[in-house]
C-alpha cells in the first residue's frame, strides 16, 4: 500500500533572513542526512502565494511506513526544526487510491 503524507509548513522569519545560498546548503544537509537510508520520495510545494495557512507543503511518498517515520525523526533534528527555520502547521496521512484498493478488496469477499 502506498503512502502519501503532506506535511503543511510555515516558513519562519529567521530562514528568510539567511542568503538564498546558505539555505540551499542546510537544507541539502538536512534532507541527504534525513534520506540517507530511506526509500523515501519528496516533493516539495510553495504555497505562500496562495495560502495564508501555511507556506510551503512537502509530500512524502512510501510503502514502509517506518522509513518514512525515522526519515522525520533525523529531519526533526536538523537545523530547519532545531533553530528553528520552520513550523509544522500540520501533517495528513493519505492513502494512495485508496478506495481502489477497498472496491477491489469488496469484490474478493
Amino acid at each position: 500500500m502506498k503512502w502519501s503524507i503532506f506535511m503543511l509548513l510555515r516558513t519562519l522569519p529567521a530562514w528568510l533572513a539567511l542568503p538564498r545560498e546558505t539555505r540551499a546548503e542546510i537544507a541539502e544537509t538536512a534532507f541527504n542526512t534525513a534520506f540517507s537510508k530511506s526509500s523515501l520520495q519528496m516533493s516539495y510545494f510553495d504555497a505562500e502565494a496562495f495560502s495564508a495557512r501555511c507556506t510551503d507543503i512537502a509530500v512524502f511518498e512510501t510503502e514502509d511506513l517506518q522509513s518514512y517515520y525515522y526519515a522525520i525523526e533525523r529531519l526533526r533534528d536538523s537545523p530547519l526544526f532545531t533553530k528553528p527555520y520552520f513550523e509544522i502547521i500540520d501533517i495528513i496521512p493519505a492513502i494512495k487510491d485508496g478506495f481502489r484498493a477497498f472496491e477491489a478488496s469488496v469484490g474478493e469477499n
